[in-house]
């Protein structure tokens, strides 16, 4: 959990929240609400409905295949996208000690090495994504606690700028500073998606869920204030390593913010290896029910690695930062408001799931006190939900939308064949024609029925007798 939602995106975040100003930490902390709530939506889904699939198995669950269609789509894009975004952000890191100038073909090298990198790494096993992970995960998580914790000392009050930085009204920046602080918590489902794969799964995917999500919204909430007053305003929005230049004001020269950077791009290995494994899992569940191109059930090796599901992934996620580095002015905010609003679907979903179950059977099976507190956690979940795709401007709502509707063309091919099947069970197998010399007289329909014996010797006799 803790692997998979901490990346380079938390690392790169104090920059693209930087505009804002210190009202970003006020969109932080109503974030990280939110997603403690889904946090704990996804525990108690994955109570109920066990196995790998996540979002995908709730949304199918409750409201049947082409709801399960939809959420496994849109994040099946979130996963790879949201890779395209890690990487990104941990280029600039890279680019600490390599192409300093940012050249925008050497970022792009950079970028696709880190995204290919991983996805060897998932193609040896599921044993070495493992450990891979508890590694990465050490590593990055030290320089983080570091920060938020001796960094608070260095705090400047005049580092912070003005409160609202963005011109704009408070609602709106707050919004807007939200939808772009939630790719920090993008991951905290991952538990549930991967569940198949996880022992105890009832009793250790709602625990890792939450208690992952709050280790890590203790660790981004500290951090990112430490960073605001550490660096000046005026020098974070054009930050690509926002967390170096905080630990290199703080200890002087360079070698503290060197140690920083090495530790995001371990981080940013880490994040990109447990998520190119995600990439594959849901679209993997989905193709098994019939919901996805069979291509995607494809494993090898003993440890059943989904290789197709790994490669194409990372094949679009590839396609996607070399767009944007040729095409985006700001190319780690335009792909975070992209993944945001795609992974927010299936949270919608997931949140409207759960409050289904509640309202149809809930309060049956639970006591009155759960039932209460889970009706009010799911409520909070689904608001949040719609809050951030408000929160992500009409523009990426666009794309967004435009990139979820073009899966309806892809469902309808999956389900052609499906549909013919079913229409000639329900009609029944077809009867075979009996071929006849002349039309039967209308007597001979009226007469009573004739043996068996009968049937076959006059059949014998009129293909003598032609």
């Amino acid at each position: 959990m803790v692997g998979s939602i901490i990346g380079t995106g938390v690392f790169a975040l104090p920059s693209a929240l930087a505009p804002y100003g210190p009202i970003a930490l006020v969109a932080f902390v109503l974030v990280t609400i939110g997603a403690l709530a889904l946090a704990m939506v996804f525990g108690r889904l994955s109570e109920r409905v066990p196995g790998s699939g996540g979002p995908y198995v709730y949304a199918r669950e409750a409201f049947g295949e082409f709801a399960g269609f939809l959420t496994a789509w849109s994040y099946w894009i979130t996963a790879w996208a949201g890779n395209a975004a890690i990487a990104v952000a941990w280029v600039g890191y890279v680019e600490v000690f390599v192409n300093k100038g940012h050249h925008t073909w050497g970022s792009v090298g950079i970028a696709l090495a880190g995204l290919w990198v991983p996805a060897i790494v998932n193609l040896t096993g599921v044993r070495n994504i493992g450990a891979f992970q508890v590694v990465t995960t050490v590593l990055k998580f030290l320089p983080l606690a570091f920060m938020a914790t001796a960094g608070l000392l260095f705090i400047k009050a005049g580092n912070f700028g003005a409160f609202n930085a963005s011109g704009g009204s408070a609602l709106g920046a707050v919004s807007a500073a939200g939808a772009i602080a939630l790719f920090s918590y993008i991951g905290l489902e991952t538990a549930s998606v991967a569940a198949g794969r996880v022992r105890e799964p009832k009793r250790n995917v709602p625990r890792a869920t939450v208690y992952g999500t709050l280790a890590c919204a203790a660790i981004y909430l500290l951090g990112t204030l430490a960073v605001f007053g550490t660096v000046p305003h005026a020098r974070l929005g054009s930050s690509t390593a926002p967390f170096t230049d905080a630990m290199n004001n703080i200890a002087g020269g360079h070698w503290a913010g060197n140690l920083v950077a090495a530790a995001a791009i371990i981080s940013g290995l880490g994040a990109l290896n447990g998520w190119t494994l995600i990439c594959a899992e849901m679209p993997m569940a989905a193709a098994r029910d019939g919901l996805f191109p069979a291509a995607f059930t494809g494993t090898r090796g003993r440890s059943e690695v989904p290789a197709f599901g790994i490669v194409s992934a990372t094949l679009l996620a590839s396609v996607l930062t070399v767009v944007s580095y040729t095409s985006f002015t700001k190319v780690f905010t335009e792909i975070v408001l992209l993944s945001v609003l795609t992974a927010v679907i299936p949270y919608l979903v997931s949140a409207a799931a759960q409050l289904y179950w509640l309202v149809v059977r809930g309060r049956q099976e639970l006591e009155r006190r759960r039932f209460a507190r889970d009706v009010t956690v799911a409520l909070l979940a689904l608001v949040f939900s719609y809050w951030s795709i408000q929160g992500s401007g009409y523009q990426t709502v666009y794309y967004g939308l435009f990139t979820i509707l073009l899966g309806i063309p892809v469902y309808i091919w999956l389900k052609r064949p499906n549909t013919a099947a079913r229409t000639a069970a329900s009609t029944g197998p077809a009867e075979p024609a009996v071929p006849t010399a002349a039309p039967v007289p209308k007597a001979a329909r009226t007469a009573r029925p004739v043996s068996l014996p009968t049937i076959l010797r006059r059949a014998l006799t009129a293909r003598h007798q032609h």
